[in-house]
């Protein structure tokens, strides 16, 4: 029907983008068109309603920062690094440096 087509037409122009490396909690609620950055972790239950910037911890009704996960340092070096954009056999030959940011970005930045 029509209303359909004009309900699945607003959908296409309001797309959720959900950046690499995101953690969702349980039962969180993304509105239409937002976008959630790099690494950004969503609580469990919020409701974002607003743009989640990388590495950027929301939660709450509506979805508020907390903190960040790294210091902006560090979040625009891993950004600069963009390991999400490796191949996979470059990602498993690095998975464990994955595990100290500080190391990781000592050895790849």
């Amino acid at each position: 029907s029509t209303d359909d087509e004009a309900f699945f037409d607003w959908r296409r122009a309001h797309k959720c983008i959900v950046g690499h490396d995101v953690w969702i909690g349980h039962a969180a609620i993304i509105m239409p068109g937002v976008t959630i950055g790099v690494g950004a972790v969503v609580g469990s239950g919020a409701v974002v309603t607003r743009d989640v910037r990388p590495y950027e911890i929301v939660v709450g009704v509506p979805a508020k920062p907390i903190r960040a996960r790294f210091s902006d340092a560090v979040i625009e070096k891993l950004m600069r690094i963009a390991w999400w954009d490796w191949d996979r056999p470059t990602l498993e030959a690095r998975f464990n440096d994955l595990r100290d940011p500080e190391a990781f970005i000592e050895k790849y930045g």
